[in-house]
């Protein structure tokens, strides 16, 4: 028997975007499945008066506090005004801070944001970004050997969303579409510098994307089962002839796709 739905509020106070508290509290709360996180996002809060707003709404709707704060004077605040109110917080770098200067001594200073400084690292995420946004669903194949990954698979493998992950990791990433009986570039065979991989799914699975995607439209060989795995064995047989790697995504998040194609890419150098 299912237990009902739960709610609980969850507050994220970050100094900086915040991009980095929301993915650690949602793996956490994502561990209660009958229990769903409300979010109250406050990003960039760097000054007692932002944080005291902050707390005005905390007040009227009191739940767990997680923060990233780098001043310490207002990480203080936060545990004093929680404590005071009753709420559990947790500051989310904290204990890693520690564990850091433990190893390698107290930093020099603490800067806001510092994960966010413009230096060769971010500007090599944009070039990602913009190549990969320029190669997608099989655009300018010809400069598919310039691309670090090249993904391929009929539609509806994730092959766009996982592409964009990845170009957020710095990689210059292109996706192919795999089209029943019709060939592929033929730069990507000629290509020796990019991992190419191929993504499957379940033909159940794809159907019920497919189907979501064309809704309200006719039915057609699109949504059809036993045309989609007409489709997926001619990916698959492409991908067997050219020794490409694949990876089934059926059950898979953008992120573990990702994962798996980074542990295969470090197989491979």
């Amino acid at each position: 028997m299912h237990k009902p739905q739960s709610f609980f509020h969850l507050h994220l106070i970050s100094d900086a975007t915040g991009e980095t508290l929301l993915a650690a509290g949602r793996a956490a709360a994502a561990q209660y499945k009958n229990v769903r996180a409300i979010e109250h996002i406050y990003p960039l809060v760097r000054t007692q008066k932002q944080l005291e707003k902050v707390f005005d709404n905390i007040d009227r709707q009191p739940g767990i506090v997680l923060y990233t704060i780098v001043d310490q004077t207002l990480a203080r605040l936060v545990d004093e005004r929680c404590a005071a109110m009753g709420l559990p917080s947790v500051s989310v770098l904290e204990p890693v801070l520690n564990v850091l200067q433990s190893y390698l001594g107290p930093p020099a200073g603490r800067r806001v944001g510092a994960q966010y400084v413009l230096d060769a690292d971010y500007f090599r995420r944009i070039d990602a970004l913009n190549f990969t946004m320029e190669h997608d669903d099989g655009q300018l194949p010809q400069d598919v050997d310039q691309a670090e990954i090249v993904l391929v698979g009929i539609s509806r493998t994730s092959k766009t969303p996982t592409s964009i992950y990845l170009a957020n990791r710095g990689i210059r990433t292109a996706n192919i579409p795999i089209l029943l009986d019709m060939p592929l570039p033929q730069e990507l065979a000629r290509a020796r510098g990019p991992l190419i991989v191929g993504l499957v799914a379940s033909a159940e699975r794809i159907a019920q994307v497919r189907r979501n995607r064309v809704l309200g439209a006719e039915c057609s060989s699109y949504t059809d089962r036993s045309a989609i795995t007409q489709e997926l064995e001619y990916a698959r047989q492409l991908c067997n002839r050219h020794g490409w790697p694949i990876i089934d995504v059926t059950r898979r998040s953008i992120e573990e796709t990702a994962a798996a194609i980074l542990a295969l890419r470090g197989k491979s150098w």
